[in-house]
């Protein structure tokens, strides 16, 4: 066995190479490109929003059955990129742990726990070989009562933070580089700008124009905490505002 090669040590998912590397689970960041899909996330001042591509894969298909964008409690969603199959599975199971906690304390799970605790989950599916990584990145927003305007993201590996902005999916350095640049000056983003600049950032890395059937828009901010995603008349109003603007 060569070294520098991936030959034999992917077999399994418990197994290192001798360079220190779990091959199984870099190939489960590789399966959330797959598909093709971008996402991206941002916060403003008091609004946390998240974008994605939505394709309908077959003519046949009810286009209102198709999302990648879920709500997970009352004012915590997340929108979620990779394999679809996987992606509604770690949504149930996150589902289920926000109702356990909701039953034990009283109250909604806050969105860094809820996080904490998929990353955990994502952490376990590593180490047993019995299981395998699930193929799909989770970015979870909301407005929290203490924290303001919240971005979280999740990965296969179990590694978990919060985000002024972030992406996923296949064009995700693309995205970050972008958003990088919009972060660098601290300017004031009210609701409809954060949604725009949101909507911007898929735009110009995928190089193409948006008819309001397909992208995915969901907010949450101060005066709405609840998740809700947008319909496609207040997402034609912020395209043409971004056409305007243009």
């Amino acid at each position: 066995m060569s070294r520098g090669t991936s030959a034999g040590f992917d077999r399994h998912i418990t197994i290192f190479s001798p360079e220190g590397r779990l091959y199984q689970v870099e190939y489960a960041f590789k399966a959330i490109n797959q598909p093709g899909l971008t996402s991206v996330a941002c916060k403003g001042d008091d609004t946390a929003v998240c974008v994605t591509q939505k394709k309908v894969p077959d003519k046949l298909l009810d286009p209102t059955t198709v999302t990648h964008m879920f709500q997970l409690t009352k004012n915590v969603g997340c929108v979620v990129t990779g394999m679809h199959a996987d992606s509604r599975y770690q949504v149930m199971v996150a589902q289920h742990e926000a109702n356990n906690f909701k039953y034990k304390y009283g109250y909604d799970m806050p969105i860094d726990v809820l996080c904490r605790r998929i990353a955990d989950i994502n952490q376990v599916y590593t180490q047993n070989a019995e299981m395998r990584p699930l193929g799909c990145s989770m970015i979870l927003i909301a407005y929290d009562d203490e924290l303001g305007p919240c971005v979280y993201k999740t990965d296969p590996a179990g590694y978990f933070c919060g985000a002024r902005a972030c992406g996923a999916g296949a064009k995700n350095t693309e995205v970050n580089s972008f958003l990088e640049k919009k972060y660098r000056t601290k300017a004031a983003m009210d609701r409809d700008a954060t949604i725009q600049l949101a909507i911007t950032c898929l735009m110009t890395v995928l190089s193409a124009d948006f008819k309001p059937s397909e992208v995915e828009v969901a907010v949450a901010c101060k005066d709405e905490p609840e998740f809700r995603t947008l319909s496609e008349q207040e997402i034609d109003f912020h395209l043409s505002a971004i056409a305007e603007r243009d």
